[in-house]
């Protein structure tokens, strides 16, 4: 028996989640049980818990996307053996909000000890959706100008600090002075403050009226529109999520005599079809995190107990980067 983290109905994860003594199931074919070390509070674990995250769940399920430990039981052909240490996605409902979960093992990535357990599950989904969204999907180049909306959250943050390794010119936009100010940390070249200043203008200010190459925006509804104008001549529009809860509507007028594309971004619609991406991903991102090249940005991490809580400030974007979960504090 262990401690778990359920949802029995769909809702507010704040409100409806609930404490367990789980006992799981024998481990499926190519599934790890792991001993939980870290997890990453997501958006989309907050999306999946209320029921409008494209991959559904039915109830009661244990959230939590991703998740670093210690394995302590394999399924056949899971790729791995007891006490190895793996980061990787969680399997069918049996999520990392909890001290044990099952992981994917064969979408499972070894990690060395030395790996800090928060900043590697911090990397996991953030950056490797940001990784999918510039390079695979956008093509990005050194030199190019790219706009990061929602820039002090954990796929903006991301986003940020992979264009700038790329070589190219950051511009992040965020609300308020204290999350413009961790996007220059992270290394943004300029920054816009939603709450004070005019985006637009600001951003055509700094390009000398040109736009930006690319646009990063995973928050979707009003800010669409205004981000949509700023595109260069044959720039790329990534969609990466709507974490303003409106999916916006596209003038394709507007696409058509910029010669803009507007490029869908769907990591997790890559297993299956071509997984190829993903190992490119994870040999390159931590490659880069031990070589210290890239740092998640934490923002806190909490204890078994203070979870519900942490879901809501994320949700009411009260955070700057990541908020870890380490079940054992």
């Amino acid at each position: 028996m262990m401690k778990a983290w359920q949802m029995n109905e769909l809702g507010d994860p704040w409100t409806n989640l609930c404490v367990a003594e789980v006992t799981l199931p024998t481990a499926p074919k190519g599934v790890c049980r792991i001993e939980v070390e870290a997890v990453d509070l997501n958006f989309a674990d907050i999306l999946q818990c209320q029921g409008s995250y494209q991959v559904k769940l039915d109830a009661p399920f244990t959230p939590g996307m991703n998740a670093v430990g210690k394995v302590i039981e394999v399924g056949e052909n899971s790729g791995h053996a007891v006490g190895d240490r793996i980061i990787g996605p969680t399997y069918k409902g049996f999520g990392g909000y909890a001290e044990e979960c099952f992981i994917a093992g064969t979408q499972a990535t070894g990690l060395d000890d030395e790996v800090d357990p928060i900043k590697a599950a911090a990397l996991h989904v953030t950056y490797g959706t940001a990784w999918f969204g510039l390079h695979l999907r956008g093509n990005l180049k050194a030199g190019e100008t790219v706009l990061v909306l929602a820039a002090a959250g954990g796929v903006g943050a991301a986003a940020v600090e992979l264009a700038k390794v790329h070589g190219c010119w950051v511009v992040a936009a965020a609300g308020g002075a204290e999350k413009t100010n961790a996007c220059l940390q992270m290394g943004a070249d300029e920054v816009v403050d939603y709450n004070s200043e005019d985006l637009y203008e600001k951003v055509m200010s700094l390009t000398d009226g040109r736009g930006v190459d690319v646009v990063y925006d995973p928050v979707g509804a009003h800010y669409f529109d205004m981000a949509r104008r700023l595109v260069a001549w044959e720039g790329r529009y990534l969609i990466i999520g709507f974490a303003a809860g409106t999916i916006p509507s596209a003038p394709m007028n507007h696409a058509l005599v910029k010669n803009y594309s507007l490029v869908g971004v769907h990591m997790g619609g890559y297993r299956g079809r071509d997984d190829k991406p993903f190992d490119d991903c994870y040999r390159e991102l931590y490659g880069m995190l031990v070589e210290d090249r890239i740092s998640p940005l934490v923002d806190a991490v909490v204890g078994f107990d203070q979870l519900p809580e942490m879901l809501q400030r994320l949700a009411n974007r009260q955070s700057k980067g990541r908020i870890g979960f380490a079940p054992g504090r």
